[in-house]
């Protein structure tokens, strides 16, 4: 392994790394990318289900198939495709073809379906920590509190959760969006695999529903973990964000509501319930 190539230790040197995930011709060929009708867009902020929803979607278009070696083999990320060096033209293995994003409404691609989902940012910060320790930063050298001020709190406001969730709220009963909570998810599995059944027009028999319930579970993603840890994406990308190879980037944790009550220090709680109140309440009523 290159002497040169080792993880991030300080907020400024995470800050370096993450610029050179994604290169800007990926993005430019991202972004002019013209989506057929039937296409199924899945585009939540980071941490937010993006990954649970491909399998939901996924497993409804295949009953349920599970040969793939990794989630985005089948359910390409349309930001990342070129620097993957995927065709995102190319046939997939089932219809209706079907992407992952994180853009905003403003910057998605417009033509296809959509599904959007919100989640508390208090959870969806406490996921991202723990899924980019040991990828991105070494394990135990950013703290929990600095890296939610970075990433939340004192982040770019354009690049961050708040206005991508601002920007896709006007949409949220757009004939062509599917807008859904992710702790109405966890609270109604069942009734969310109904829900997108219906909105990408995938006839659902009472076999399917239990067989993608049963694979949709977090019990389910755990125990199949490898077939979600982005280890595509890290052999493609590690090298130009400077990275060493053989990170740790499982995406399935606990999936639980409210893990960031037993994580979250108090102050930086109170700061996101201020940000919210800033950022979130004007714009979007609550």
């Amino acid at each position: 392994m290159p002497q040169n190539l080792v993880r991030p230790t300080t907020i400024e040197e995470l800050h370096e790394c993450q610029k050179r995930f994604v290169t800007q011709e990926s993005i430019r060929r991202a972004l002019a990318f013209e989506p057929e009708p039937t296409d199924v867009l899945i585009s939540p902020y980071s941490k937010c289900g993006t990954t649970w929803v491909q399998q939901i979607v996924h497993g409804l278009r295949t009953r349920g198939s599970m040969a793939f070696d990794e989630i985005t083999a089948v359910v390409p990320w349309l930001e990342l495709a070129h620097d993957m060096r995927v065709d995102l033209d190319m046939p997939q293995v089932s219809m209706p073809r079907v992407f992952k994003s994180h853009f905003s409404w403003d910057l998605i691609p417009k033509g296809g379906r959509y599904i959007y989902v919100i989640r508390d940012p208090k959870d969806a910060v406490v996921s991202a920590y723990y899924f980019m320790e040991s990828w991105f930063f070494e394990s135990g050298s950013i703290s929990l509190a600095d890296f939610t001020r970075a990433q939340y709190i004192n982040a770019t406001r354009s690049h961050g959760y708040w206005l991508h969730v601002a920007s896709w709220w006007p949409h949220r009963n757009d004939s062509d969006v599917l807008f859904l909570c992710y702790e109405d998810m966890r609270e109604d599995l069942k009734g969310t695999v109904q829900r997108i059944a219906a909105f990408i027009e995938c006839p659902l028999d009472a076999e399917l529903l239990d067989i993608v319930v049963h694979q949709s579970s977090v019990g389910f993603m755990r125990a199949h973990k490898h077939q979600f840890d982005d280890h595509l994406l890290r052999q493609t990308r590690d090298a130009g964000c400077g990275l060493p190879p053989g990170g740790d980037s499982s995406k399935v944790r606990t999936g639980n509501v409210g893990d960031h009550k037993k994580e979250l220090p108090q102050d930086i709680s109170e700061a996101l319930d201020a940000v919210w109140r800033e950022e979130i309440t004007p714009a979007l009523g609550f």
